[in-house]
């Protein structure tokens, strides 16, 4: 007979540094998972802190690996973009690890004010204002730096935002500007709709940076939306920009910095995928290279890396609810959940995460399709990015219900889910949102977990929808 855990064992090199099976029950991280659906149920969001540290940690030491090794002159700075996911525990995690913020909304600059009140943060900690601005933003980043936050520097996106901050800053100020990359050849458009036009930098910056002493031009940004991928259009985009670095720095001596954005990826399979430390000298490589030609010096690095920092420390759990047989090959397994809602990446970029059964290890296994709980009919998962199929444990069943308990798991949902489905809000079809529930360790390695927000209930959707006041 072979086992679900025969079919997970073959297909790929199990167990991993981060899942293993103890009793037919699945443990991440040395989590037992079944331990805290037993107490908390389903469906459930967990958020498993010392991850967040520990792909921090990670990515200093590659780049301090690479420095090393290249002999690169310029220093390293790792910053996290809020937009991944803004709850408090998510950002005072981050900030334990000696790292910066980068911005992208004028309420994150209220994130920037309570993590400062809280002693999280200091004036000297460096805010990376990006985005294109509304004046309600660039009025709060003009009160960081009037206040004396001496590095929150504005990323300038346009070419008239500049013009808000020579009428309104009092202090000393450094300024960034981003550049607008070229999209991916198969995209719907050429060029970013965001940063400022190659041939608009150095012409922005004499006219209206040079002879302004409360201002100097520091970073230069860089963004691409597929990420930091090993393929010739990264390496062609890369090399267009470092090339702009060069360009720009020979006429303006206080540039010194490049911030790369768009961050590296998380793991998407229980398998590794992705060299890290191959890519991360590479880039290194690269950008030396092109400065030794150019005769310029080498810039010190800044990373915004939002998904890598909080991706994979998240995972979203379901109960199987029964099966539906609807025509002579395809077998649903119900959830008590919604991929539309709980993972809207899921449905809406057709995003794969790791999906693994939590119990039932040593059952046979059936190919299945999960359906969600809404009507629409894209509420539903049906393939693994290794395997184009979805396999999970036999169910036991009585007119279809489930008499046996079955779970599921998502791993590595930690970075955007939340704010693209609308924490707090409806959402479709009314299904409420999960509990959340935070997992961590105590100085001893204890597992500790704690209830951030209950799962959501009728009485506040009645309020939202305005039946109740």
């Amino acid at each position: 007979m072979d086992t679900y855990h025969d079919l997970i064992s073959q297909t790929f090199d199990f167990p991993t540094a981060d899942f293993r099976v103890e009793n037919n029950e699945l443990r991440f991280h040395d989590i037992p998972l079944m331990d805290i659906v037993r107490k908390h149920g389903t469906p459930l969001r967990l958020t498993y802190l010392p991850k967040i540290s520990s792909q921090i940690q990670r990515a200093k030491t590659w780049f301090a690996d690479a420095i090393s090794k290249l002999d690169y002159q310029g220093t390293y700075t790792y910053s996290y973009c809020t937009k991944s996911s803004h709850f408090s525990f998510i950002v005072e995690e981050a900030l334990k690890n000696d790292i910066h913020i980068e911005t992208s909304s004028w309420f994150d600059i209220s994130i920037v004010r309570a993590m400062h009140a809280k002693g999280r943060l200091t004036k000297d900690t460096y805010v990376i204002c990006n985005g294109y601005k509304r004046e309600e933003y660039k009025r709060d980043i003009t009160d960081l730096i009037n206040d004396g936050f001496v590095n929150c520097m504005p990323i300038l996106d346009n070419l008239g935002e500049i013009d808000y901050y020579h009428d309104h800053v009092r202090e000393k100020c450094n300024v960034g500007m981003r550049l607008a990359s070229d999209e991916e050849p198969r995209f719907q458009f050429y060029t970013s709709r965001l940063g400022i036009r190659y041939a608009d930098a150095i012409p922005l910056y004499e006219q209206k940076i040079k002879e302004d002493p409360r201002f100097e031009l520091t970073m230069l940004h860089y963004f691409i939306n597929t990420g930091i991928k090993d393929t010739s259009y990264y390496w062609s985009e890369l090399s267009r920009f470092v090339h702009k670095y060069c360009e720009l720095r020979k006429v303006c001596p206080t540039l010194t910095t490049i911030d790369i954005g768009g961050g590296l990826p998380i793991q998407t399979s229980i398998q590794p995928e992705y060299d890290y430390p191959y890519m991360v000298e590479e880039i290194l490589r690269t950008i030396q290279r092109i400065c030794q030609e150019e005769g310029v010096p080498e810039p010190h690095i800044f990373t915004e890396f939002g998904i890598f920092t909080v991706g994979e420390s998240g995972m979203t759990l379901y109960s199987i609810l029964g099966e539906k047989l609807q025509n002579d090959k395809e077998l649903w397994y119900m959830i008590d959940g919604s991929f539309i809602t709980n993972l809207p990446d899921t449905w809406a970029l057709n995003q794969r995460f790791i999906m693994l059964a939590l119990n039932g290890w040593q059952k046979q296994y059936k190919k299945i399709q999960l359906g969600g709980l809404t009507c629409d009919s894209q509420d539903y998962y049906n393939a693994e990015k290794h395997i184009y199929q979805v396999f999970l444990p036999e169910l036991k069943t009585k007119n279809q219900e489930a008499i046996e308990p079955q779970y599921v798991g998502f791993f590595h949902t930690g970075a955007y889910q939340e704010s693209l489905s609308g924490y707090g809000g409806i959402k479709h079809c009314l299904i409420p949102a999960p509990k959340h529930v935070i997992l961590d360790r105590d100085a001893d390695g204890n597992l500790i977990d704690w209830e951030f927000a209950p799962e959501q209930n009728g009485e506040s959707m009645m309020k939202i929808l305005g039946y109740q006041q």
